[in-house]
């Protein structure tokens, strides 16, 4: 049995702990999760940060799923009652109707103020997500220029600071926030697939093994066809019939001169780079 993935480092509970703090002073929340995995990527602690604040909910990297998960899921959070915000903060796309959204709820949090015989200030909006979903990335689209550091990989953001977009309107970036025990392993396989949490916390082989299975059991529901084909065309190997561990063996014969982790590792970068074409790890409950 390999070891729980599990990843809490020190910077992380020390950002927890000044956010919860600056969350008082905050209007609105910008809930940023990843398109591929959004119920993985969402904070279980998230509704009791928000409170009653406004909250604008992103999925991020829309353009690594396909079109058919992308309305699977609007239909989904639609029935929960909540619009989600498709974005790709890297090319920009969708991130005009989230500046939007945020203009909306700030619009009537002055509105409220006024009400109260209170002046209009700009509106406070925090945005808050695992790390790596994409949050400095979306802060720069938002801001038009590059204000915050940004990269594919998760612990980038390390402090909490405030980020004026307009007379209207400031953004605090958090750094990336995780729960401190990742109870759910399913899910804290899906975030290691994805790279949304340190490589500190799992085992590259553990976490390719495990991503070749979920896309066979994905693929054996219809929910995403063709994600094992899409493992054939990349790699010259069919995954039917083998387990993921077994699939993993024989890729790094065929690929690696047996070498199983460097295989992992490659399998793994193939996924989070696109190469392996639009691919979803959850679909919507049913």
């Amino acid at each position: 049995m390999s070891p729980a993935i599990q990843w809490y480092p020190g910077h992380i509970a020390k950002a927890e702990k000044a956010l919860v703090e600056q969350l008082k002073r905050v209007d609105a929340v910008l809930e940023v999760r990843d398109a591929r995995i959004p119920l993985a990527t969402h904070h279980p602690q998230m509704g009791r940060w928000i409170g009653n604040k406004g909250r604008i909910l992103v999925l991020n990297r829309v353009d690594m799923i396909p079109p058919r998960a992308k309305e699977k899921w609007e239909t989904w959070f639609k029935a929960q009652k909540e619009t989600p915000y498709f974005t790709n903060a890297q090319q920009g796309q969708g991130v005009v109707a989230v500046a939007k959204a945020t203009q909306v709820v700030g619009a009537a949090i002055n509105q409220r103020r006024c009400d109260r015989g209170m002046r209009p200030r700009p509106v406070r909006v925090v945005v808050l997500g695992f790390p790596n979903v994409g949050k400095s990335a979306l802060i720069n689209r938002l801001l038009k220029r590059r204000a915050v550091e940004s990269a594919r990989r998760p612990g980038v953001t390390r402090q909490l600071r405030w980020v004026r977009i307009s007379d209207q309107l400031e953004l605090l970036d958090a750094p990336g926030v995780l729960p401190s025990q990742l109870k759910d392993q399913d899910a804290a396989l899906k975030l290691a697939i994805c790279d949304d949490i340190g490589e500190a916390a799992y085992d590259n082989q553990r976490v390719a093994a495990a991503f070749v299975d979920l896309i066979q059991a994905l693929d054996g529901n219809a929910k995403n066809r063709g994600a094992s084909q899409a493992l054939s065309d990349r790699y010259r190997l069919n995954p039917q019939g083998q387990t993921g561990e077994s699939y993993l063996v024989n890729l790094a014969e065929l690929h690696q001169q047996g070498n199983i982790e460097r295989m992992a590792r490659r399998i793994l970068t193939d996924f989070r780079k696109g190469d392996l074409g639009t691919l979803i790890l959850e679909s919507p409950p049913s």
